[in-house]
């Protein structure tokens, strides 16, 4: 049987395509999804894969020619025969007569969608594509990362197929629901319903000019594509961008592609264009010499990547909705930092539990919150809204530079050992961003630890719509005065500054005094037993 490939259609927009290079000659023994040939548009550039086991008996559309959507390109004999004389193109302007009636099959194009990552979550905003245009992905395999106001995570693909479109870029917000890229599930074919009534004729000379007239340009011959200098392939459409838009041989050398293999694409060579009108360089230039024009640079503006915005827009939020006081204490540490030089190693190693100060703060702090159930509130209007659960969040950092809150759900329900494992669980789910909208939402009080980083204290800003927030000092230690049985006497001790701040529209200074100064008791007089 004969099966025709045709030009696939790669999106809704996409009415032709330019074949850019041939995997197998005529004559050749193809095997079904071995790749015969790529092609190039407006949109994408990509690979196309055989649909079927057979020969590529005729090839009817040669490298650099633009054809539309549908055009038949080449024939496979699916029953092995090589019959090439008997497939042949029928006249010199490269349109077959094909008599049969044709059914296309395949070429399945499914739309990636923005998921909907909570109730509240209206969109999203991608923050990375782990994938490029042209790239085989399986099901399940991590296509893209998304950032919401709850929650960053990555998005798997829902079925195996290569990626040929994407549709919304690197920090562009985008609608639950609304296509972000396409995969195609297979190649585009032609399946006759009949055999082909095929006519001999003299095949069409490669380096013969197409005439287009789908677009306002023409197509260039092979020659005019390849800077022979580099070896680089410009697809037409490039090219006649650049022709129209003067831009040199030397000026496309320094454009960073990102299509296959480096591939100078439609979208590349715009950015540069817009880059150069505003008098700033392309973007796109390559690494090293971006290095170099930014050393000789006085400042360097960097934008803000999704997180840090949201972040930034979280914190003037809360700045202007609470009015932020900050209560410090200071906390002796001798009893837990004596239990965790002597157990911690050891609890690690025989039950594979973390401890560390943390544990104890949460610990602590979920008593005292339990003392003063003010703290675990939030304002609606002049309503207060009291909880009488307690999901504690832990700010947790992000390299580069973020910072989320996830929590700890029903806290008051676990022990030292258990909020230890919970700790870390959140930890480790923040950092490889699998996250779940619910791990950040409904937060009754948070807790910061920048005493990781060495600092001794701080003011931290309230994770709305919480009335408070922990934060947490370095232990350092340093001379200290003691009172045994009424002689005094200087000690070193391990000590730490906690800092509360609170919400005063709510929370006065003799209720955030009392909260702080219950933490501060109960760290200092753990019966480690509890442990």
């Amino acid at each position: 049987m004969k099966v025709e490939i045709v030009m696939p259609k790669m999106g809704e927009s996409i009415n032709d395509g330019t074949l850019i290079k041939w995997h197998k000659k005529k004559g050749d023994l193809v095997k079904k999804d071995e790749i015969i040939y790529e092609i190039s548009t407006d949109k994408v550039d990509t690979e196309i894969p055989s649909p079927e086991d057979g020969v590529l008996v005729d090839i009817k559309v040669f490298e650099q020619e633009t054809v539309e959507v549908g055009t038949v390109v080449a024939v496979i004999d699916t029953n092995g025969e090589a019959e090439l004389e008997e497939s042949k193109t029928v006249s010199e302007k490269g349109s077959a007569e094909v008599i049969s009636s044709t059914t296309q099959v395949g070429g399945e194009i499914i739309d990636i969608p923005m998921p909907k990552m909570g109730e509240s979550v209206m969109d999203g905003t991608i923050i990375k594509w782990h994938k490029s245009i042209g790239e085989k992905i399986i099901r399940d395999e991590i296509l893209f990362e998304i950032s919401t106001d709850k929650v960053d995570t990555e998005v798997p693909s829902p079925e195996d197929g290569i990626l040929v479109e994407i549709l919304k870029q690197e920090n562009e917000t985008v609608a639950v629901g609304e296509a972000v890229a396409r995969i195609s599930k297979k190649g585009g074919i032609v399946k006759p319903k009949v055999p082909i009534d095929e006519k001999e004729s003299k095949p069409i000379s490669p380096s013969k000019e197409v005439e287009k007239t789908s677009k306002d340009f023409r197509t260039l011959n092979k020659e005019q594509f390849i800077d022979h200098s580099s070896n680089r392939f410009y697809s037409p459409l490039v090219l006649n961008i650049a022709r129209i838009e003067n831009v040199s041989m030397n000026e496309l050398e320094t454009i960073n592609g990102t299509g296959i293999g480096g591939r100078v694409t439609k979208k590349d060579i715009i950015e540069f264009l817009e880059n150069r009108k505003l008098n700033k360089g392309s973007m796109k230039f390559s690494e090293s010499k971006f290095e170099e024009s930014s050393t000789t640079e006085r400042v360097r503006v960097i934008p803000m990547d999704n997180t840090r915005q949201r972040i930034m827009n979280h914190m003037i939020q809360s700045k202007e909705t609470s009015v932020h006081v900050t209560a410090i204490n200071e906390v002796d540490m001798t009893v837990i930092h004596n239990y965790l030089t002597k157990h911690a190693e050891q609890l690690q190693k025989n039950e594979d539990i973390k401890l560390t100060y943390m544990s104890f703060l949460c610990w602590a702090t979920i008593k005292a919150l339990r003392e003063y159930p003010l703290m675990n509130a939030s304002l609606e209007g002049t309503n207060i809204v009291q909880k009488n659960y307690i999901n504690l969040g832990i700010a947790v950092a992000v390299e580069p530079n973020g910072l989320i809150v996830p929590n700890i759900k029903n806290a008051d329900g676990l022990n030292i050992r258990g909020l230890a494992r919970a700790i870390a669980d959140i930890a480790n789910r923040t950092r490889t961003k699998k996250l779940l909208p619910d791990d950040v939402a409904d937060g009754t009080f948070s807790i910061t630890n920048y005493g990781v980083f060495g600092s001794l204290f701080g003011t931290p800003i309230i994770n709305q719509p919480e009335v408070g927030i922990l934060g947490v000092g370095a232990v350092q230690k340093k001379p200290v005065v003691v009172d045994v049985d009424g002689v005094e006497s200087i000690a070193i001790k391990p000590m730490m500054y906690l800092s509360l701040s609170h919400d005063h529209r709510l929370v006065d200074g003799m209720l955030g005094g009392k909260f702080l100064k219950s933490v501060k008791e109960k760290l200092e007089s753990f019966d480690i037993s509890h442990v």
